[in-house]
């Protein structure tokens, strides 16, 4: 037992250092903004079903969004679930389209109970990513061109993202309620730079600016949930999930630069502040399931969260209120099929409908997306693949001038179930 439980912390921390140096290389001029483009959290099972999992209870699975669904974990079982994914944006622009796609390390959960109404997890899982890169070139003849200055090429980019670690523990208070806390730290930075360099640099400087914001802080998410079994299997659970309001530890730089004609750098502005706090508003979460254990479950999620309120420096004017419907189903045809593996699997569906938290022009991104998935059950054990696909349209036909990303996501994870904490009698 000791040394499987090396093991995993070894895993563990390995991931964590895999995590915080990691970066989703996926082109989203979206990323410009705020934290950066937000990433979907969660296993891939939960991810299959549109993103549920505020009232969804499985002592195989760990539903990250309300801990107190980590009670449900058997009495001397182990979960181990890590996952990859292959993302790529397809970017719609007035008649042009462009594309960028990659490869990347997306989650790590373990998760094992302390008692047997007592469940633990932990977990890496991503916030936002902050990578984009656009680059222009105007000669004599396009539109913006200015004889006065003459041809030029500009560079916008970004780069980094954060991530949130988590830790957290789920109790079981009753027959019906459990409850549960997750102490999570976020961190990470975005760095931003924007460049123009002039061909004529007789009549124009060359002119940089560049931005960067660290954050970093500790904070909780709690949460409740009810279960109620009815006759032959039935069961309908409900949940509800709160992450509190926090003010982060930041340091913020923001600085403006001239390159001379000698090739010297001369500083036109700078700013540097480590002593602001970044304000991140409360997420709150309510969710009901229903359906037969082993054989199907159906479930919806609602979230909201009141950006407009968030304080983050460089993201004035860019920030709105956040709300997302999920919906979800998953179907097992035989769970226990001796003959068939196609019945064994388990076929997810799901769907949600969300208001960004992005504002340009004065006007609100929408994001519509359809997901599935499939779990793959591995030989003579609980454990299985999970696969899930995920297509979202961040649409920004009521904004003029503005694209459409069309993303697409295909995630592959391991969940692993084993039985840690019995002593063999033979080897």
């Amino acid at each position: 037992m000791q040394n499987r439980l090396k093991t995993a912390t070894i895993i563990f921390l390995f991931f964590i250092s895999l995590s915080a140096a990691g970066q989703k290389l996926v082109n989203s001029p979206l990323s410009r903004f705020n934290l950066g483009s937000m990433e979907p959290a969660g296993s891939f099972r939960s991810l299959g079903m549109g993103g549920i999992g505020t009232s969804l209870r499985d002592n195989t699975s760990i539903f990250i969004t309300n801990p107190a669904s980590y009670s449900s974990l058997d009495t001397n079982s182990f979960v181990f679930d890590f996952g990859i994914d292959y993302s790529i944006n397809i970017i719609s622009d007035a008649g042009a389209k462009y594309s960028s796609d990659d490869f990347n390390f997306d989650h790590l959960i373990i998760g094992f109970p302390l008692s047997k109404k007592i469940g633990f997890a932990a977990g890496i899982v991503p916030l936002s990513n902050g990578y984009y890169k656009m680059t222009e070139t105007v000669k004599a003849g396009d539109p913006g061109y200015d004889e006065l200055t003459g041809a030029y090429s500009a560079l916008h980019s970004g780069e980094g993202g954060f991530t949130n670690v988590f830790l957290g523990t789920g109790i079981k208070l009753n027959k019906n309620f459990s409850a549960g806390v997750n102490l999570s730290m976020l961190l990470g930075q975005v760095r931003r730079l924007n460049q123009f360099s002039f061909v004529d640099n007789s009549n124009a400087f060359n002119n940089n600016s560049t931005e960067n914001l660290q954050m970093g802080g500790i904070n909780f998410d709690y949460g409740l949930q009810y279960t109620t079994t009815l006759k032959n299997n039935f069961f309908v659970n409900a949940g509800i999930s709160l992450t509190s309001s926090k003010y982060y530890s930041t340091k913020y730089e923001n600085g403006s630069y001239r390159v001379t004609n000698s090739g010297i750098r001369d500083t036109l502005s700078y700013i540097s502040d480590d002593s602001s706090k970044t304000f991140i508003p409360g997420t709150l979460r309510v969710g009901i399931s229903a359906g037969k254990k082993n054989k199907f479950t159906v479930g919806l999620d609602y979230t909201t969260t009141k950006w407009s309120n968030a304080r983050i420096p460089g993201a004035e004017g860019f920030l709105g209120d956040k709300q997302s419907l999920l919906f979800g189903a998953e179907y097992i045809p035989e769970k226990y099929a001796n003959y068939s593996y196609l019945r064994r699997i388990e076929y997810r569906i799901g769907a949600h409908v969300e208001d960004n938290y992005l504002v340009l022009n004065g006007k609100q991104l929408k994001e519509y997306g359809v997901t599935a998935g499939l779990g793959l059950p591995l030989r003579r054990t609980q454990s299985k693949a999970n696969l899930f696909f995920d297509y979202t349209k961040k649409s920004g036909m009521i904004i003029t001038n503005s694209h459409i990303e069309n993303y697409f996501t295909v995630g592959l994870s391991l969940n692993f179930y084993d039985f840690w904490f019995i002593k063999r009698k033979y080897d």
